[in-house]
């Protein structure tokens, strides 16, 4: 067939929702949301007729816009994390403690005193009371909090740099996902880079070398997802806060994950936030969503006077946080500063006891048919995932399932309800328990024996 008479065939939008399939469809997912599917859909349809194929049935097409609709209006979904990646940017990086998604329930339900001071009647601050807890517990002259650590760093720079040069060692000129670089960062902020050393080596003496009259700050960038290894050298935060001090320059420290302080037991050796004030960064950016395990938001701690303009800068008013972000931070920052951090879940699951996750992954097994036919507990390795701690690993314990097609397994589990998302191999699936609360193993094994059904699974040689 000729990729002219293949065309012909294909239905239009309009004959598509006038149908009575169609009408039904309009009525369960909105005729503007289906319309637009719908004409995604044709497009494709079309692109493939013309090369000669034959178009689908008209209620084929329907039912693909379809999904793709119902996609939308139903939201997002909960699933279940068995990949042992602890932030997991894809799943939505750390999930909340108890206290903070109570917080965010109370707060959208209902009006709050986001902006106002309930003893005066006066606006008030809608981060301040954010502020007032992370400043405190990095023992910081003050605080700032944004949307994100992106937008942090931008607002920093404009600040404070604007049409001026900022120096930054080559070998952190990283992107940070999503194709965002530091370069582009910067040249969206209006700073001006100035790239100093090479990628493997930067000295202090470099700093101080390219340092002159338009200089407006240095910036280190700790490059949290990934390492430069071999021969290598890199100046320390204390080091450029001596040549900053110096040049009467300020120096700003983008630690990224958000570690308040070194905890015992911590794998690798993750920047805090703490350490880098006290080896006197002047200000200190950070993610609200990664290690810190809150909400998405950018943090911003360190000297007052510094703050301050960044506080009074126009851009600050476009990155500021909304009501659940604030209300998710604070409480998340009030557990810290009373000693219930444990409570976080990103803690939990990187602190937890090798036992204990052993434990879990025996119960997920036996829940599932036991250490028989499909389900059998192995040893595993989880990761802090998210940009965290790059190149360490947390000893784990998991099931794996042995399968003859894993990709259309995790595919079945990840589709189904409630979703799973595992790992994959050549020959079979991993749930690795590090990940998964005592809560959720009931629920994960049911997904696996509804995924079950319908494969052939090979027994364990």
């Amino acid at each position: 067939m000729g990729g002219s008479d293949a065309r012909r065939k294909v239905p239009s939008v309009d004959a598509i929702l006038r149908s009575a399939p169609g009408q039904r469809a309009s009525r369960v997912v909105g005729r503007p949301v289906l319309k637009r599917t719908l004409t995604s859909e044709l497009d494709l349809v079309r692109t493939k007729a013309a090369a000669g194929a034959e178009p689908p049935l008209a209620d084929e097409i329907l039912a693909s816009a379809v999904a793709a609709a119902m996609r939308a209006v139903t939201g997002q979904t909960s699933v279940i994390n068995a990949t042992g990646v602890i932030i997991h940017t894809n799943l939505g990086r750390a999930p909340l403690a108890r206290p903070a998604v109570d917080a965010v329930a109370a707060a959208a339900a209902g009006y709050t005193d986001l902006e106002v001071d309930r003893s005066t009647g006066a606006r008030g601050s809608r981060s301040g009371r954010a502020e007032l807890l992370l400043a405190s517990l990095a023992e910081a002259e003050a605080a700032l909090i944004v949307n994100n650590c992106a937008a942090a760093l931008v607002l920093t720079l404009a600040a404070l740099a604007k049409g001026k040069k900022v120096l930054v060692s080559r070998g952190e000129l990283i992107e940070i996902g999503g194709e965002f670089r530091i370069p582009d960062i910067m040249r969206a902020s209006g700073a001006r880079l100035v790239e100093v050393g090479t990628t493997n080596r930067t000295r202090p003496a470099d700093f101080r070398n390219a340092i002159d009259a338009s200089a407006a700050a240095i910036l280190q960038v700790h490059p949290s997802n990934y390492r430069v290894v071999g021969f290598t050298a890199a100046a320390t935060t204390a080091q450029l806060a001596e040549v900053a001090r110096k040049a009467e320059l300020p120096l700003i420290f983008d630690v990224g994950s958000g570690l308040l302080d070194a905890e015992r037991g911590f794998p690798g050796e993750e920047p805090s936030v703490h350490q880098a004030l006290a080896d006197g960064a002047d200000l200190v950016t950070f993610s609200g969503d990664k290690l810190l395990g809150g909400p998405q938001a950018g943090c911003v701690v360190g000297r007052d006077d510094l703050i301050a303009r960044l506080r009074k800068h126009p851009l600050a008013r476009a990155v500021r946080i909304d009501k659940l972000q604030a209300a998710a931070l604070e409480a998340t920052l009030a557990l810290y500063a009373t000693g219930a951090h444990a409570d976080v879940p990103v803690h939990r699951m990187i602190h937890e006891p090798l036992d204990a996750v052993a434990e879990r992954a025996h119960t997920l097994a036996e829940a599932i048919g036991g250490d028989l036919e499909h389900a059998h507990v192995v040893h595993s390795s989880s990761v802090v995932g998210g940009g965290s701690v790059p190149g360490q690993t947390l000893e784990s314990w998991g099931v794996r399932i042995r399968c003859p097609d894993p990709n259309g397994f995790s595919a079945r589990l990840r589709n189904g309800s409630p979703s799973v998302f595992c790992r994959t191999n050549d020959d079979h699936v991993l749930l690795d328990a590090r990940t998964i609360t005592d809560e959720q193993v009931r629920h994960v094994a049911r997904a696996v024996l509804y995924a079950i059904e319908g494969d052939d699974l090979d027994d364990e040689d």
